[in-house]
Order: structure tokens, then sequence, then C-alpha cells
């Protein structure tokens, strides 16, 4: 089930919601992903680990919110609720297990900085998050 709906995402025209949510986190992330590299560099701990780090964990981030976009116009389109919320549960699974095999590479192997796989697995929360207080401010609508 799983599989087939990723081989059907090639047909799938994604959805101008997510491809604007996808850019948004994405510009996000590089912008926290340069202020974390100027941390490491003024306190004297960067070196190439911390940018491999920085990029397997960002890219991740943002490859989780596009799966779970895509999860979500697939279930929507679905019409069967309960089809819906069984791919909902299997990919949130699937998501959180890949989020930790990523984490586990940053601490398992040498290339990696531990600590720059893991700060920004949270970049795409934290840019959802500015995103929602810049919209409550402007007064728009936070489900857009």
């Amino acid at each position: 089930m799983y599989i087939n709906f990723y081989k059907e995402v090639i047909i799938i025209k994604i959805d101008k919601t997510i491809r604007k949510e996808i850019a948004f986190v994405g510009i996000w992330t590089l912008i926290l992903s340069i202020i974390m590299q100027a941390v490491f560099l003024i306190i004297g701990k960067w070196d190439y680990t911390v940018l491999l780090g920085n990029l397997l964990s960002g890219a991740m981030g943002i490859v989780n919110l596009f799966l779970l976009g895509l999860t979500i116009q697939k279930a929507l389109n679905s019409g069967d609720e309960k089809y819906a919320k069984n791919l909902m549960k299997m990919s949130q699974s699937l998501r959180l297990l890949m989020m930790a095999a990523v984490i586990a590479l940053g601490g398992l192997l040498d290339c990696f900085n531990f600590w720059a796989t893991l700060i920004p697995v949270f970049f795409p929360r934290i840019a959802l998050t500015i995103r929602q207080i810049v919209l409550k401010k402007q007064g728009g609508n936070q489900d857009e």
C-alpha cells in the first residue's frame, strides 16, 4: 500500500500549497542552518562534520515535510476515511523511523557531528511556527 503510494507520486500533481510550504520551510532551514554553522564557527567547534550533519538532517527534515504533504494530499483525495486514516498512521510511523535513522547515523558515523545532525531536525518545526506567528500578526488565515 505505502510503496504503491510513492509509485503514484510520480504522476500526482503536487498541490500548490505543498510547494509553497516546502519552499518556505526550505528557505528557513537554510537561514537557520547558516546561523548554526556560524555558531559552531564562533565557538571554535566547526569542521566538515558539522556541515555534513547539517546537510543530512536539514535535507531529511524537508523531505519529511514533503512526504507528509503528499500523504495528506493523497488521503484527502482518496474519499475513503479508513484508507486515509491508515495511510496517515503508516506515513507517520515510516517518517518517524526515517528521522530516527538519520539521527542514529549522525551519532554512529564519525563523518557527522551528532549535534549538527540533531539540531536541524527541528528547523522545519521552527519555520512552521514562525509562519503561524507571522500569519497571526498579519491577521491572515492560519489554515492557508
